[in-house]
């Protein structure tokens, strides 16, 4: 009897690929979380725009009408001969100043470091005046040498003189009550005291007729403040004694401002964010440590409910999915299989993993060439997530194949 030739088994062919890229809705329920917010935010930002569209501008500016502004001053000091100047650059500042001017410093604590001590060594012995409007610690010791600023300002607004100064004494009470300052300067004046520490400093300068006054608070320049107490009195005497005013109103635009002459980074980095950043670190190194010690070996549990097997396939292959591991998934599904073949093929559970043992029965049982279930079982991983559904599809297939009688 002559034994049947034996009949060639085709080799397992990969289903149509399968996309796996997320469809529209998908991408929708994702990120509509993410887009609301931004539409909120934005929404947000425009409402406040608007509102703020209405509200009060040009702070302490002399060109400014607004309640805060200072127009109606630069109007009084017109009516006496005097002119007012806007800068609002160092340069311009330091050329404007002389005997005859008037120098008002708006916003000193904008200034940095630098133009601080530029500013004050071209005014220091130039003979006019220098006002400067609320100074804080940034930039009082600087601009008016001999003066720190209180921490704690003044409860009252309205403050009566308390001393020599024929202006504030012509003048009598002013909305001076703001920040509070202490002098040990040679014969400084010291005005509208508040809780024993004045609000208002004259200080006479060391060569010259020249002087600088330190104003607590600006509300005497102001327009809707201005006609209150004796405050259009004082803004006036304290401006007007020369013919020009130059107003200088600080700006971050100013080039001088990136001006960081020799100094590296590290020294334009305020202290206090070293010391916070060191303190971060610190607390991150003791937080690792503390779940560091935490970590253990696992420790099986025995689950209070019975879980189908198909819900754990199904949460597993999302997690994968998620964090994109194909080669791991890929390296599981081929695990298993290798694992359910080798007693088919005879093959013992040990040798599952070995090619130089599981693929020549294979290739016995299936009449196939090894290098492709060489491939099959034992090549790289997928490239994307449709190479992995039809890996999965060729072993499932092959499986099959191996099962049938």
């Amino acid at each position: 009897m002559t034994p049947e030739a034996p009949t060639a088994t085709p080799t397992p062919t990969a289903p149509p690929a399968t996309s796996a890229s997320p469809t529209v809705r998908q991408v929708w329920t994702r990120s509509r979380g993410v887009v609301l917010a931004f539409v909120i935010l934005l929404v947000a930002a425009v409402a406040i725009a608007v509102v703020r569209s209405g509200a009060q501008h040009g702070s302490l500016d002399p060109r400014s009408a607004d309640p805060k502004g200072s127009r109606a001053v630069a109007e009084l000091l017109a009516d006496r001969g005097v002119s007012t100047r806007v800068v609002t650059t160092l340069e311009e500042a330091s050329t404007a100043t002389g005997p005859d001017t008037t120098l008002l410093v708006a916003r000193p604590d904008l200034l940095t470091d630098r133009q601080q001590d530029r500013l004050h060594s071209t005014y220091r012995n130039s003979g006019g005046r220098t006002v400067l409007v609320a100074p804080g610690a940034p930039s009082v010791g600087t601009l008016a040498p001999g003066v720190d600023a209180d921490l704690t300002p003044s409860y009252d607004s309205t403050l009566s003189p308390h001393c020599a100064l024929p202006a504030a004494r012509r003048a009598g009470t002013a909305d001076t009550g703001g920040i509070r300052y202490a002098t040990d300067a040679p014969g400084a004046d010291t005005c509208y005291p508040s809780d024993g520490l004045p609000t208002l400093l004259r200080l006479p300068a060391s060569e010259g007729d020249g002087d600088t006054v330190v104003l607590g608070a600006p509300d005497i320049l102001q327009n809707e403040r201005l006609d209150q107490q004796g405050n259009a009195s004082l803004a006036l005497q304290l401006l007007g004694s020369r013919t020009h005013v130059v107003w200088y109103l600080p700006s971050l635009s100013d080039d001088s401002a990136t001006d960081a002459g020799d100094s590296s980074f590290l020294d334009l980095v305020p202290s206090g964010w070293l010391w916070g950043t060191l303190q971060l670190f610190i607390a991150a190194l003791l937080a690792a440590l503390w779940r560091a010690r935490r970590l253990g070996p696992l420790v099986p549990e025995r689950l209070p409910v019975a879980i189908r097997a198909s819900e754990t396939v199904e949460g597993r292959a999302r997690l994968y999915r998620k964090s994109n591991a194909r080669d791991r998934a890929a390296g599981a599904l081929r695990s298993t299989t290798r694992t359910r073949l080798a007693p088919l093929v005879g093959v013992s559970p040990a040798q599952a993993h070995a090619p130089e043992a599981l693929l020549p029965a294979l290739s016995a049982r299936l009449r196939q060439e090894g290098q492709a279930l060489h491939s099959l079982l034992f090549g790289p991983p997928p490239r994307d997530d449709a190479a992995l559904i039809a890996l999965a599809d060729q072993l499932d297939a092959l499986e099959r194949e191996v099962r049938r009688p």
